[in-house]
């Protein structure tokens, strides 16, 4: 009995812990996969402390398809009642805030914000007109129907918000039966929820807000990260790094830290590529930037290569990330930066590259002969290495095994390679 007794006071102390404790959420900008798991995590914290309610402060253009159904999908399932408050004064629920708003256990709105434009739209931000695209909204507008379907909302409305684009003031919400009420603020959206009843996976559920808390709860670290690395301006600069880091390593080989920079960026954009959504065509064309300008460090093309690079590199740029909202696409102003910065360093290098090529056709090739240098690789026997030569890297053979970091004497020159040997005193 003791066991028992102490038991159900617990219990009881822990009710009262916890009752009348709100969580509220703040989710802006475009619903991604950071916001995905923001609101995941913060709903299962919830049902574990058994708070009264979670209110998600909603201010967004829209997002990604899958990542709004995943969330909508997590609300409906919730074992806390959630409130979705369009806020604050200004904002909207666009797109993807429609969805999220519908499927709320109570939809609120501020005085001055607008909700809808759902109709989903294409790369550009065109409607599609293909079977496909009319599938698509199909598909969109019947899912729109059903969250306004479970939670007594206007279902008319929900189907023309996917399939007309319309938009509604809060008041205009309102007399439409798409939100519950009109609230200016936390304070007066808790009064007027309070003695609201809702059903929570069927079980009908009383409000009580008359003693209430209100838990403000932010994104932790990893979210923080994820929102970081899913921007795609991010992501395009790790993919940017990347690109410059590896080729500066295969440039100058033995660097070492170009490409552990160049590795760890690839790494990083990989990760955050996974979260957008990427067009591969756009990938293929940076990556076939990236070869041109490996090219270029082999063949002389008096820089024809590298202009074939930087073309590829522009339009796989804008091509990259397949969404309609601006917010989500890479910025036309970084995307010409860094154009300019990429005409600008292999201008650089093609001027050199020219210029060592004219030097060579003046004093002939043969000038090296008798030159030392240092072996940046290995050079094995009836194989080929580099060599350092005059602030040149040379691709090279001998005789005899060289290690790297070896002194060399350049003994013959053919073409575009040298023979070498080791240079027992490179102090003379």
């Amino acid at each position: 009995m003791r066991v028992i007794l102490i038991f159900i006071l617990t219990l009881i102390a822990y009710q009262q812990l916890t009752a009348g404790k709100v969580t509220v959420l703040t989710v802006e900008g475009a619903i991604g996969p950071a916001i995905e798991s923001y609101i995941h995590s913060s709903l299962e914290e919830a049902s574990e402390y058994n708070v009264e309610a979670v209110i998600i402060r909603l201010n967004t253009p829209g997002g990604l398809v899958e990542t709004t159904r995943n969330i909508t999908g997590r609300i409906l399932d919730s074992e806390v009642p959630v409130i979705v408050y369009v806020y604050p004064s200004g904002g909207r629920a666009g797109s993807a805030g429609v969805f999220i708003t519908l499927s709320g256990h109570i939809a609120v709105m501020a005085s001055g914000t607008n909700i809808g434009a759902a109709h989903p739209v294409g790369l550009g931000g065109a409607a599609d007109s293909s079977v496909m695209g009319q599938k698509v909204e199909n598909d969109v507008a019947a899912y729109a129907r059903s969250l306004a379907q479970k939670r007594g909302k206007n279902i008319e409305w929900a189907e023309n918000a996917v399939r007309e684009s319309i938009s509604s003031s809060e008041i205009e919400a309102l007399e439409l039966g798409v939100i519950d009420f009109i609230a200016n603020d936390l304070n007066e959206l808790l009064d007027k929820c309070d003695g609201m009843t809702v059903y929570v996976n069927g079980a009908r559920r009383e409000l009580d807000f008359s003693s209430h808390e209100i838990i403000y709860r932010d994104m932790n670290y990893r979210e923080e990260f994820l929102q970081f690395i899913s921007n795609p301006n991010i992501a395009y600069l790790f993919i940017l790094l990347g690109i410059y880091g590896i080729f500066f390593e295969i440039k100058s080989p033995g660097s070492i830290f170009p490409g552990a920079v160049g590795g760890f960026s690839i790494l990083l954009a990989a990760y955050s590529l996974q979260m957008l959504p990427v067009n591969y065509v756009g990938l293929g064309l940076i990556a076939i930037a990236f070869i041109l300008f490996v090219l270029e460090i082999f063949v002389v093309s008096y820089g024809m290569l590298s202009i074939g690079g930087i073309v590829s590199l522009v339009v796989g740029s804008i091509m990259l990330i397949d969404s309609p909202l601006e917010i989500m696409r890479i910025s036309m102003s970084l995307i010409i930066v860094t154009v300019i910065i990429t005409v600008l360093l292999f201008g650089v290098i093609i001027y050199y590259g020219i210029k060592a090529q004219n030097s060579k056709k003046t004093t002939g090739s043969f000038s090296i002969l008798g030159e030392r240098g240092i072996a940046k690789t290995d050079i094995k026997i009836q194989g080929t290495g580099k060599v350092l030569v005059l602030g040149e890297i040379w691709t090279a053979e001998s005789d005899e095994f060289i290690e790297k970091d070896s002194a060399v004497l350049v003994s013959d020159i053919q073409s575009m390679k040298i023979k070498v040997v080791k240079d027992i005193d490179i102090t003379k």
